[in-house]
């Protein structure tokens, strides 16, 4: 999130979405919806390029209101999916940056010069993300069947058998040793499929690893990739997640996919473009939800 230069008292405030080069299909952009409070989206011209934004009111998009607003969950998703939308609508007719949500000026000019003073940063984006799009890929360690976890969880009754404490410290330790080798094996085949799929992507980055509070899940999530892949080279690249996502290869692990998506992940224009992304990078905190995750669409398969 970028809520940059508006402040509470701003007028004419300017949320923008994404740059490209061509203007989107106007009739297109008119159907378009970005945030509910907003005007409709239109294109402002910037040093050969084409910035979509919306006009959004000052007592809502200030710095201070908008803080307050986007520390609430559900204005927090309901912003994420308007932007989203407004970056659906700039990629109709080519390659798009995705700018980062909430990303606000005072007004027309003040856009126009901050997109201008990084014309050449943005044209290599352009370059590099045209006829590309991206693939998100997270991975599970599988969860263990119910039985097998009663029988080794931390309430699990103690064996019969003898051996006193000695032998109850000797089961503990034999469980101990049995779940770390089970999540270094879940851990080796989630570096196993990023290195398959890495050799049929231009580019990929890590994320950080999301909590069970977001994924809604009992076993961790150990990676959360995404990967650049060439439109020529789908075909390969869906054919190797195909494989992971069947499940059977790689029993430790559960993969899960989604794409093709217009590459957020590759397009952060306050970075060399030229640089690959780090591969065990990660961000401070843990993801904001997902703008892509839109109830109106169903995701691409």
């Amino acid at each position: 999130m970028s809520a940059s230069v508006a402040g509470p008292a701003a007028t004419g405030l300017l949320c923008a979405f994404a740059v490209t080069r061509t203007p989107p299909d106007p009739a297109g952009l008119a159907a378009a919806r970005g945030h509910e409070e907003g005007g409709p989206l239109r294109v402002l011209y910037a040093g050969g390029l084409c910035l979509v934004v919306q006009d959004v009111p000052a007592d809502l998009f200030g710095e201070e209101a908008l803080t307050e607003r986007l520390n609430r969950p559900e204005d927090l998703e309901r912003c994420a999916r308007a932007h989203h939308r407004g970056v659906e609508a700039a990629a109709g007719r080519g390659p798009v940056v995705p700018l980062p949500m909430a990303t606000l000026y005072r007004g027309d000019l003040t856009a126009a010069r901050a997109v201008a003073a990084r014309r050449q940063v943005l044209d290599t984006l352009l370059d590099r993300l045209r006829d590309r799009t991206e693939w998100a890929v997270k991975v599970h360690a599988a969860e263990a069947e119910p039985e097998a976890a009663a029988a080794t969880g931390p309430g699990a009754p103690a064996r019969s058998g003898g051996g006193g404490g000695r032998g109850y410290l000797s089961r503990v330790s034999a469980r101990r040793r049995e779940q770390q080798g089970a999540r270094g094996k879940a851990l080796a085949e989630a570096e196993a499929v990023d290195a398959a799929l890495r050799r049929h992507a231009v580019a990929a980055t890590r994320h950080r690893p999301q909590s069970e509070r977001l994924t809604g899940r009992r076993a961790p999530q150990l990676l959360n990739a995404a990967y650049l892949v060439e439109d020529a080279r789908r075909a390969d690249f869906t054919a190797a997640l195909a494989r992971f996502t069947a499940g059977g290869t790689h029993p430790a692990v559960r993969v899960d996919a989604s794409g093709p998506w217009i590459p957020y992940s590759f397009a952060r224009w306050d970075e060399d473009p030229q640089a690959d992304p780090d591969p065990h990078a990660a961000p401070d905190q843990e993801a904001d939800p997902d703008p892509r995750a839109d109830p109106d669409q169903e995701a691409p398969s």
